[in-house]
């Protein structure tokens, strides 16, 4: 065999050589690239619930206002009953904060009240039941922050309160620091009390809802009774005006009087001028 033969041998072993080597570094890093990419693909792909929900730390206290209009003979008869309703639990834990009513030509009645979040729709419906339910706000306040300084205060508050009763039990304290402390921990029992209130009372305006429900006549029957007022009014303003007249003349006869005397007087001087 020829040197020529060999070398062309040779180069073709080494090309096919190469060859083998690529495709097999080929085969190698292609599913380590794949799977490079595959957490990509996982962390574009949408959750099954369209987005991820955000948890804003929000509490907050809701607050609803809804003004019932319906016929005034109705008014009383149904804040009755939204008032037993609350008390009796019938829609849950509720208690009656207040309730007020009035009469006459243009009834009407308030009924506020505390309820869980579970009962206020149905409260509210058996309050405006086959009625018109002319207004309906809701209003919320946030208390996350107010709640998260609390707390912070009573941790405080509590752990100037150990420290001082360790303070307290030293057998080597005279009797004026002895009695500086005791004010000061009397203080801060004070306070730990007050906050301790308070946060009893923002937990209460989270875990319930203020509810105010005012009812009123109808439009109907409002403009008639506006019409009816305005017939009553007639006669009190005929009555203002005499009045008013009667005042005026009591206040201008004196006036009219002196006026009277001096001009009796003038003439007679004329008079006794002209003789003279």
């Amino acid at each position: 065999m020829d040197t020529n033969t060999i070398a062309n041998r040779l180069g073709a072993l080494l090309l096919a050589g190469a060859m083998l080597a690529g495709c097999a570094k080929h085969a190698y890093e292609s599913p380590a690239e794949d799977s490079a990419k595959m957490p990509e693909a996982s962390l574009t792909k949408p959750s099954p619930g369209g987005g991820v929900k955000a948890d804003l730390g929000v509490l907050l206290a809701y607050e609803h206002q809804i003004r019932i209009r319906m016929p005034g003979e109705r008014i009383a008869a149904r804040a009755s009953e939204v008032q037993a309703a609350c008390n009796s639990g019938k829609f849950g834990a509720c208690a009656v904060l207040g309730m007020s009513q009035s009469g006459g030509d243009e009834p009407s009645a308030t009924v506020e009240v505390r309820i869980v979040p579970e009962g206020v729709d149905k409260l509210i419906g058996l309050a405006g039941k086959g009625e018109e339910i002319a207004e309906r706000s809701i209003q919320a306040e946030d208390l996350a922050t107010a709640v998260r300084d609390n707390s912070l205060r009573q941790d405080r508050l509590r752990k100037e309160h150990a420290r001082l009763l360790e303070f307290q039990d030293r057998k080597d304290l005279k009797i004026a620091d002895v009695m500086t402390l005791s004010g000061r921990i009397a203080e801060i029992e004070a306070q730990l009390q007050a906050a301790e209130q308070e946060a009893a009372q923002q937990q209460r305006r989270i875990s319930t809802q203020l509810v105010t429900l005012t009812f009123q006549t109808t439009r109907g029957q409002e403009n008639t009774s506006e019409i009816g007022q305005a017939f009553k009014d007639v006669g009190s303003i005929v009555t203002g005006v005499i009045a008013f007249m009667i005042r005026a003349f009591a206040a201008l006869l004196p006036v009219a009087v002196v006026l009277f005397v001096l001009v009796v007087l003038i003439r007679r001087i004329r008079r006794a001028r002209r003789k003279s």
